[in-house]
């Protein structure tokens, strides 16, 4: 029989492409007949063409114990083959392993040859039963006298160490004593098992620095320097006493070595070994960063890659270091590998401060704005070589910033750099706002939620910058281009939203906000997404509404007809959205336009008063007065101002719904409102009595079958006793309750119980769940004792007016010279400093005089005075004010409290009056 050999086979498959799988299918039976031969050539040429066809992803395990035969074979050409198809099939799950132990071990005594084929082989097929076996041999390796057959050995000490983790403390010592091998080789091998061995677990390998500390200062390979470097750099952090005693020879190292790989290793070991910490690492820290921006200026491209990498990790610690390259670093953010400019927008970010913010964002910014100067016009020489000469077509790169992912990814940089640990490193927010409106100009991606996000974070956390920004988002309505692409991708059209929410929050920073009506809403809104529609609309209220209680101020009456056309002007241009097919859109149309229905109503109305009082006040005074005076402007001028600036809208604190305190009585598992009782608990025993009775006589009278006619005269009478009229129809009526005993009373509540646990393991039963005790029903409530309260700040319209209301329009605010502030913190509910200084999960700093709880001021001492969006001095909070302590100890002078208004009458002890309610922050509207 002629049998194909290795080269047949792989002849046969180079020749039968077409048809490879029948060939190969063919091929595998010869072998399964092949390899049950008795000759063991035969036997090991198949279990060599099985190795082959499995590296082309044919299963052979099928020959496990077939090619454990070929390992026994006494020869070492054909042991070898037989160890070849262990390492390529075996895995932890093969059976046969647990039959090779005496095998292996005997292999382990026989020549040097056969020992260092078996180490190979060991490598790769050690379980952890074998490792637990074969554990003395294989340290008893590390004696040999050859010293491959030690180095073997070692590289095999670390496939044991990981299957047998409990040998670990025998290596350790014998791994010591090869560190001081004479051969180099085995000092090598050595270095490299330690290496990976310190990255599981370090502690066990510190007793071996100082033999690793005598070869970094005495060897000349670089190959082992680096991995004893490598070595340093995992065992520094546990031992810190070899930082010191680290950083001269590595010091050295840095400045004298040729090699880049070395220079970098050393490099990345200061970092992460904490070498470059503390007085004396200053030097050398400042070697490695220039050394790096060395790296990064040089052509290499992987030099570029690891010196922005490592100048990451330097950051953190040596700033300033850093920074004195910036120029360079900023340089590498246009390159064209992606992977060097990500990294260098990585340092960028890390390196970002208050002094180099500004100078920063605007470098990055200027990648993303398309160059848009005339490069394609020649120059007078270019145009007569270009008909002399024929032009020669250079193929150009794309610019890097004209991926849009790249794009992406600046504008997300630019604004976490801005915005990170509340705005730290932003000490001008006029110029932060214009940034943001820049880069929404020129993104040109998708990051318009962002930026509206910070817009509206910012303006409501810095008072000093809401003028510019009102003036700034005024222009922003005002340019058609944004309106007109608001439908293309990347246009960033979510910024109108910022825009019409602050014009409309913060109008009062406007001289003449009724300017700023017809371009909220003019006709191109339609093209907006519904979203911001709905803001334009509200914000369009807003405006009108400062507008109106500023007009009602100075009114004459020459103003009603401004006043009318404007309202017309609102009702024409919001009333087509009323049909919108979104319902936030609708809905707020549908609310303004009615309103200012009302109030066109109002104004046809008027009429106008002869008396050159504004307020046309009585002769009686305010409290005793029974005649009602009437204002001299329209009274509906005011019905939106008080809806939107009663309260200051403030930022909230992260943890100021967790730290609302409950107040004294009152239960929140209690029901506001009392489901309803059981039928069956609330059914008289009088009433069961009756229906008993009446059944029962009813079952007599269907029972008996003679005599029914004679008595039909009878039972209508008797019918009529309990409720049976002439018609046959009942007629429900009511009956004395019967007075019920305690036995009776205890047997139905039996009863009942019974019932209820037979229906609660019925499962074709549905059970509502009740409440275990019931709830009494709330008292009536006394409706006169309720007192009417008259609103501090709000004009009278049908009552009396009092000539003492605060003006709508204070002094102009003027603006503090000091610089901005910023509440990072926000507003915290009352009763909450207490909780938040004693919860674990709130972080906030000591407050200082002037400041609320928890507020952090960074560059100012207090914040300004508080002032409504319609320009008045806040006096009344939802808040009380928080008393802070003065530097001798003693309580400031508080703000007064609002006064308390008291009902007359007392309430009865005990009355429930219903839920008390929480205090809350304001939210946006």
């Amino acid at each position: 029989m002629w049998e194909r050999t290795l080269q047949d086979l792989i002849r046969g498959l180079r020749a039968n492409k077409a048809d490879e799988s029948k060939f190969i299918a063919k091929a595998i039976e010869e072998i399964r007949q092949e390899i049950k031969s008795d000759d063991m050539v035969l036997k090991s040429g198949a279990v060599l063409k099985l190795t082959y066809l499995d590296m082309m992803g044919y299963d052979m395990s099928w020959a496990s114990f077939h090619v454990v035969e070929v390992m026994s074979s006494p020869k070492l050409h054909l042991k070898s083959v037989g160890y070849l198809g262990a390492i390529q099939s075996f895995d932890q799950d093969t059976d046969v392993l647990m039959l090779t132990t005496n095998l292996l071990k005997k292999d382990l005594t026989s020549s040097p040859a056969d020992i260092a084929l078996t180490l190979n082989g060991i490598s790769h097929i050690l379980t952890p039963d074998l490792a637990r076996d074969l554990s003395p041999e294989l340290i008893k390796m590390l004696t040999h006298s050859r010293p491959a057959i030690r180095k073997r050995a070692v590289l095999a000490l670390y496939k044991l160490v990981k299957r047998y983790p409990e040998v670990s403390t025998q290596v350790v010592s014998r791994l010591k004593d090869k560190l001081e091998d004479p051969d180099a080789g085995v000092i090598a091998a050595t270095v490299n098992v330690l290496c990976e061995l310190t990255l599981h677990n370090p502690k066990d390998y510190l007793a071996l620095a100082p033999p690793l500390f005598h070869l970094m200062t005495t060897s000349s390979n670089n190959w082992m320097l680096i991995k004893i470097i490598k070595l340093f750099g995992t065992l520094s952090p546990y031992e810190p006493r070899l930082v010191k005693k680290l950083q001269p020879p590595i010091t050295e190292l840095i400045s004298t070595t040729p090699a880049i790989s070395l220079l970098y290793e050393c490099v990345h070991t200061c970092i992460i070994g904490g070498m470059l910490e503390g007085s004396s690492g200053d030097a050398l820290a400042r070697t490695c960063v220039s050394k790096l921006a060395a790296f990064i200026q040089d052509s290499d491209q992987n030099l570029k890659y690891i010196a922005l990498l490592a100048m990451v990790k330097i950051v953190p610690t040596h700033p300033h270091l850093v920074a004195q390259y910036q120029d360079t670093i900023l340089a590498s953010v246009n390159d064209q590998d992606i992977s060097i400019r990500m990294r260098a927008l990585d340092l960028i970010s890390a390196m970002v401060d208050e002094t180099n913010l500004q100078n920063i964002v605007q470098q990055v910014l200027s990648h993303l704005v398309t160059d848009t100067s005339s490069s394609n016009v020649p120059s007078a020489a270019e145009s007569l070589a270009q008909h002399t000469i024929p032009p020669i077509v250079k193929p150009s790169l794309p610019s890097p910033s004209a991926s849009p992912a790249y794009r992406f990814t600046l504008s997300q940089r630019i604004l976490q750099m801005c915005s990170q640990n509340t705005y730290e490193n932003v000490t001008n927010f006029e110029w932060y706002l214009s940034v943001l409106v820049d880069l929404a100009h020129v993104a040109n991606v998708d990051v318009g939620v962002q930026i509206r996000d910070q817009m509206v974070d910012v303006v409501g956390r810095v008072k000093l910058a809401r003028r510019y920004a009102v003036k700034l988002m005024f222009a922003l309505l005002s340019d058609d281009a944004m309106l007109r692409n608001a439908q293309d991708e990347g246009s960033c059209s979510e910024v109108l939203w910022a825009a019409a929410f602050i014009c409309g929050e913060y109008c009062s920073e406007l001289t003449d906000p009724q300017k700023l009506l017809p371009l909220i809403l003019q006709p191109g809104i339609s093209n907006l997404s519904p979203d911001i529609i709905a803001v334009y609309i509200q914000a369009a209220t807003k405006i009108f509404g400062f507008y109106a209680a500023e007009v009602a101020q100075r009114w004459i009456d020459d103003d009603l007809h401004e006043v009318k056309a404007v309202v017309q002007m609102v009702i024409e241009r919001v009333g087509p959205f009323v049909s919108s097919s979104h319902i936030e859109v609708q809905e707020r149309a549908a609310n303004t336009l009615q309103l200012f229905n009302f109030i066109l109503a109002d104004l046809n109305s008027y009429r106008p008063r002869s008396t050159g009082n504004p307020f046309d006040e009585s002769s009686s005074s305010y409290a005793n007065s029974d005649v009602i005076s009437e204002p001299r402007f329209p009274k509906s001028l005011f019905i939106i101002q008080p809806l939107f600036s009663s309260y200051e809208l403030n930022p909230v604190a992260q943890h100021a719904q967790e730290s609302v305190p409950i107040p004294e009585g009152l239960d929140l598992d209690a029901w506001i409102v009392p489901p309803p009782a059981d039928p069956l608990s609330l059914s008289e025993p009088g009433e069961k009595k009756a229906r008993k009775k009446i059944k029962r006589e009813k079952g007599k009278d269907g029972v008996s079958g003679s005599g029914n006619k004679g008595k039909k005269k009878q039972r209508e009478e008797n019918g009529k006793e309990h409720g049976y009229n002439g018609n046959g129809l009942v007629t429900l009526i009511p009956l004395e309750s019967e007075t019920e005993t305690e036995e009776q009373r205890t047997e139905r509540e039996r009863r009942r119980a019974e019932r209820l646990e037979r229906q609660r393991d019925d499962p074709y039963y549905i059970m509502d769940k009740k409440p275990s005790k019931t709830v009494s029903p709330p008292h009536d409530v006394d409706l006169d004792s309720i007192p009417v309260v008259k609103l501090e700040g709000m004009p009278a319209f049908l009552g009396p007016v009092d000539s003492r209301l605060p003006s709508l329009r204070s002094t102009p605010f003027q603006y503090s010279p000091e610089p901005f502030y910023i509440d990072r913190v926000g507003e915290m509910p009352t009763g909450a400093a207490a909780l938040t200084n004693s919860s674990p999960s709130s972080h906030h700093s000591t407050p200082t005089p002037g400041s609320r709880p928890g507020s952090i001021i960074s560059r100012t001492a207090s914040p300004a005075p508080v002032r409504l969006s319609s320009g008045l001095t806040a006096s009344i909070s939802s808040f009380p004010q928080y008393e802070v302590a003065d530097e001798d100890g003693q309580p400031a002078t508080p703000t007064p409290e609002p006064v308390k208004v008291q009902s007359k009458k007392k309430k009865a002890p005990g009355t429930v009056t219903g839920k008390k309610k929480r205090p809350k922050a304001v939210a946006a509207s």
